[in-house]
This record gives structure tokens, sequence and C-alpha cells, in this order.
């Protein structure tokens, strides 16, 4: 086996594709039919598509809708934290024989008899933004508060990643699924993007198809970008938002604790950055807690790890100030790379070989950047916003301007103490016979643990009520199989979610030679 970029489900029923289904559907019903979803949907084409079938009302944005801001900031903003009503307008519905349908963002505020909503994945989402800014800071986090809220009501779920020809399921249909889901190991479909520091191994050695020049990226488990893709028994395929698992079955995937400590989110993300044949990454940090809380409206930071799963000979991770370094010059260097005068990091970074299989610790207000020459699986805090650049090689985005660097927050935020403890030698939990899980290095700063389970034959292990995010990272295949028999491959350099319910489990050795399984779970 190997990886696979589409991991997909079983679905109970079938889906109904098109706008002919749509219409017969609506044929059904008299009353009001809200379909909701999220701003960056083609909502002219789709009324346009169901004009036919009723009455077409369309919710409005306000001129005083709320923009995204943060004084003098033209990059990042606070995080919006109200609902969705206060961005939108609703139509005033009068009384009306047959189908009314309200379409937009927030529809499912009006009064309606039946609700639907549709959807696109988040990475269709940003190439359809006309504002970028306003739909990381204001509009997705809004329309996810607000899809968690309607999962339980749902009548119908769209998938429009193919504008013309949508995907529809039965909203019980999807509840069941996502149910079924949650009982056992699952993944989450990746998403894949090139970058100015992009590299090879991801097109090569897990075998991405790309027309792009590299692949940056690939998002194995980010929670606001995460979807499923479920297939009927004729091989369609609809995908679904991550957040509707959370909503509707928060408690067994995450467990009790961990979904109340976090409001339901899920607050743990692997993502690999690659830069073999590539550059680079920029020079930044992650704002700390209490910045994080006060300054952006985040409830908890970026903290984050760095796991070299390869790298080539003199690759290195900038990590953490050098004991002499000047913080002052540090700074005038940053602030002189503004108008194209290149520096070197390394006069004011750490920069520590890169080794295979060893984790690099990241708290907020650390400088880093994984070098040239590495593949990292980032295991991180979910919040991904805020990287606070310091210095970006003088690269240009397609404009031909510098890329933006952010020094009034990342010096804000910089860690000044010289620190010994960020690369650590592992330590042995536990140990069998041809097994053993090792601790790969902790912090106070971090919730989340990284630990890594090497065996030949195969290991057990056990939730406590904690999910389990699991990667291949040496090794060909693995079967995860969990108490109650359910079982789910896992190739080389797949992520897997063992859910919180799941509770004992055992990893078996199906291919050739020993393996080492990547584990993060929250303390």
């Amino acid at each position: 086996m190997t990886y696979d970029p589409e991991p997909s489900y079983p679905l109970a029923g079938e889906l109904e594709r098109g706008y002919a289904a749509l219409a017969a559907r609506c044929d059904s019903i008299d009353g009001v039919l809200a379909i909701d979803g999220p701003a960056a949907l083609p909502w002219d084409e789709l009324a346009t598509r169901l004009a036919r079938a009723g009455r077409i009302e369309r919710v409005r944005r306000p001129d005083h809708a709320v923009e995204p801001a943060l004084p003098g900031d033209p990059v990042f903003a606070r995080l919006y934290a109200g609902g969705i009503a206060e961005l939108v307008e609703l139509p005033a519905l009068t009384a009306h024989d047959g189908l009314t349908i309200v379409l937009g963002p927030g529809s499912a505020l009006a009064d309606h008899d039946v609700l639907w909503y549709a959807d696109v994945p988040k990475r269709h989402q940003l190439t359809r933004a006309g504002d970028e800014r306003r739909l990381f800071f204001v509009d997705l986090p809004a329309q996810e508060r607000h899809l968690r809220s309607l999962a339980a009501r749902l009548d119908a779920y769209l998938d429009l990643s193919d504008p013309d020809e949508p995907l529809l399921v039965d909203g019980g249909a999807l509840r069941a699924a996502l149910a079924d889901v949650a009982a056992g190991p699952f993944r989450t479909r990746p998403t894949f993007m090139p970058g100015p520091w992009g590299g090879q191994w991801l097109r090569r050695r897990l075998r991405i198809r790309t027309d792009e020049p590299n692949l940056a990226w690939s998002y194995e488990l980010i929670a606001p970008e995460a979807s499923l893709l479920f297939h009927d028994r004729h091989g369609d395929r609809i995908e679904v938002a991550f957040e509707l698992l959370l909503a509707e079955q928060g408690d067994a995937v995450l467990g009790a604790e961990t979904a109340a400590r976090f409001g339901g989110e899920f607050p743990i993300r692997f993502d690999y950055l690659d830069t073999i044949e590539g550059g680079h990454l920029s020079i930044q940090c992650h704002p700390s807690e209490a910045y994080m809380r006060t300054t952006f409206g985040g409830t908890y930071t970026q903290a984050e790890t760095y796991y070299v799963v390869e790298t080539t000979p003199g690759a290195g991770i900038f990590l953490g100030l050098r004991d002499d370094a000047d913080v002052d010059a540090f700074r005038q260097a940053a602030r002189d790379a503004l108008d194209g005068t290149p520096f070197e990091p390394a006069r004011f970074l750490q920069l520590r070989p890169a080794e295979q299989h060893r984790l690099y610790l990241i708290p907020g207000g650390t400088p880093h950047a994984s070098g040239a020459g590495n593949v990292v699986l980032e295991i991180s805090a979910t919040p991904y916003l805020y990287t606070l650049r310091f210095y970006d090689w003088l690269r240009r985005s397609r404009d031909g301007q510098l890329r933006p660097v952010h020094l009034e927050h990342a010096f804000a935020n910089l860690d000044r103490r010289p620190r010994a403890d960020l690369v650590q030698e592992p330590r042995e939990l536990r140990a069998g016979d041809g097994w053993r899980e090792l601790v790969l290095g902790e912090l106070p700063e971090l919730f989340f643990a990284v630990r890594r389970l090497d065996f030949d034959a195969g290991v057990g292990d056990e939730t406590g009520d904690r999910f389990h995010l699991l990667n291949l990272v040496e090794g060909e295949t693995v079967e995860v199989e969990s108490v109650s028999g359910r079982r789910h491959p896992l190739s080389y350099g797949e992520t897997l979610v063992m859910p919180a319910a799941a509770g004992a489990y055992r990893l078996t050795n199906t291919g050739e030679g020993p393996c080492k399984v990547v584990k993060a779970f929250v303390k």
C-alpha cells in the first residue's frame, strides 16, 4: 500500500447528484427552505439554478457589517468572537403559496421549515474569496461556530466543490456516517499547497500529483481546513467539513474532558513542511499565550514542535537565540531588510543540525525556521493564522513586492532567553519484547505530548479518554485495530486519528522492516 491522499468512508444510502435532483427535492417542500453556507460559496449561480424551484430571497451583508481590524496592522486582525447574526441582514419574508428559498450565510436564522447547508472545502473558499483578511479573521470563525450549531438539525448537506454538479446527502444519513467514523480510527482528507520555499519530497516520496512547481505544505490534519470524504455504493463521493464530526461526536472523538477544555475544537494539528530541494522557511515566531489572548483574541496559542522525518547532509533547524545574540542588532538587521538589505540569521539564532527522527520544541515566542533540505512533521497547537515573521530571505510575492514581515508583533513576542531545553534526548517510557515507547521531548509550555512507538511486530496502546494522533514515520504499512474490532490501514507518511472513545488499540506491522509511529495527545 502507498500513501492515500483521498481516504473515504462508506455512507448508508445514496448521494443525489445535480440540480435536477435538488429541484426534485424542492418540489416536495411547501414553505420556507433555508440554504445556509459560507460567504465564499457561488451564491449567485445557486440562486439562478434554483430560481425555477421557488421564490428566491437573499440574505444580505449590510454596510455596517463587522470588518477585520487591528489598529495600524495591514496583515493581522483580531479574531471575530461574535455571532453570524451581526454580519448579515435577513430578508423580510411574507406569506407565499408554494416554496420560498432563503439563500446565503446565516439563512438558518430566518423562520424556515427545511434546512440545507451548502458548502465547499476551505481550499476552494480561499481561491474564491475576494477579501482573504475578512475571510480568515471574521467570516470563517463565525461560520464555523454557526455550522456547529446547525449540525443536529440539518435536513441535507450539499457539496458544491463542482458548482455545476452539486452533491447532496440526507442529514440523517450523514449523521449516521459521522457516528460510525467516530467509533473507530479514521483519517481526514489532506490538503497540499505550493509555497516560495517548497520542496519535492511530497510529490516524489508520497507521489502527490500536482501541476505546481513544488509542494510546501501537506495539511495532514488542521481542523479549520480539514474535511472527511464519504462514498456511496456507486462510488460517488461527497466532502464534508470536519466541524460537523466535532459538533455531532465531539466527546467521542476528543474525550469529554478535552472537548470541555477546548470548547469542542480539535486542538492539535499535524502538517508537513517540505524544503527538500527547496529553501529555508521564514525566520518567525508565534505569539505568547498572553499576547494571543489580549491582542489577537485567541483562546490558546500556536506552540509547536518539529519532528524531522527526512533530511539531507548539512541541513539545519534555526531554533532559539544564541547565547551571545545582540537583540538590538537583530532588530536593526530586520529593519534594514525592509529596504532589501540581506543578513544572515545565524548571527543571532542557533542553527542546529537537522537529525532524522529528532524532535525540536518551539514554545510561543521562540524564533525558528526549518532550513532547506528537510521534511518536517509539524506537531503543534491548532491555531495557525499568526505566524510572525522576522525575516523572509528577501523573497518576493507574485506582485513583485517583498513578502511581508511583522516586526512589531515578532519582537514584542521574542523570547530572549537562550534555552538549552529545546532539543532533548528521547526517554524510554515503557518497553516490552520487540517494542518500546519513547518520550521525545516535553516542556510545561506545551499542552500536548509527543511520543513515539518503535516496534518490530506490533504494540498495544490505550487512549485513556484522550484522542491520539498517529503518523507512520518509518516502515511500510501498519494495521490499526481498536478493541471493538474496527480496523484501519496506515501507510508510511499518513496521519490517523484514534478517537478517545475507541479505548484500547493495537498497531500491527504489515510491511517489511521495523516501524516508528509518532503519537501526540493532549496531556
